[in-house]
């Protein structure tokens, strides 16, 4: 039986998902945290590019010690992570640490392999094109979007302009108090 893939990203008005911490503080609140637990309870493996791996290595795993008082904390540092990168094996030739393995080679490959094993819900966490690229390709049932009320004015976004015309399918819809939509969509059959 294959496993459900999921990803969540914070999103702006005009579509900007990149560095939502400069534009999404003010309207993130206790329901949302709720919210992005019970998103996360049924995950087992996480997928994560280089770029975000190695930034969240640099912070996650001490995180705990430094009184850090985020669930996140309770979950990040356990979870198996499958690094998506074709670099990394040349800087961590002994392996990666943070309980992280190399996914090397076709990222839609590596998925269908890890689908087809194991138990528990997969996150795709990120980067921005990790997200995109196997969202298009098939491989996100749910991708959820937490649309904050702010236009971000700049910034990356998740369907920039090399994506071509897709359609998707609402899956769930509901509104937080702090005026956030979270919308999780899959693609159109």
């Amino acid at each position: 039986m294959s496993r459900t893939t999921i990803a969540h990203l914070f999103h702006s008005l005009d579509g900007v998902v990149g560095d939502p911490h400069l534009w999404q503080f003010d309207s993130f609140g206790d329901e949302d945290g709720a919210a992005m637990d019970a998103h996360l309870a049924p995950v087992t493996d996480a997928v994560i590019g280089r770029t975000l791996w190695k930034e969240w290595l640099d912070y996650w795993p001490n995180a705990e010690h430094a009184g850090e008082p985020d669930d996140f904390v309770g979950w990040i540092n356990p979870v198996r992570k499958h690094v998506v990168s074709s670099t990394l094996a040349a800087e961590y030739p002994d392996g990666l640490p943070w309980n992280s393995t190399l996914a090397t080679g076709d990222p839609v490959a590596f998925m269908r392999r890890l689908k087809a094993s194991g138990s528990g819900d997969i996150a795709v966490l990120g980067g921005i094109r990790t997200v995109r690229s196997l969202f298009l390709a098939g491989m996100i049932d749910q991708l959820t979007l937490t649309t904050h009320p702010v236009v971000a004015g700049s910034g990356r976004r998740l369907f920039d302009g090399t994506v071509p015309t897709t359609r998707l399918r609402l899956l769930n819809s509901s509104r937080t108090s702090s005026g956030n939509a979270v919308l999780t969509y899959g693609l159109r059959d």
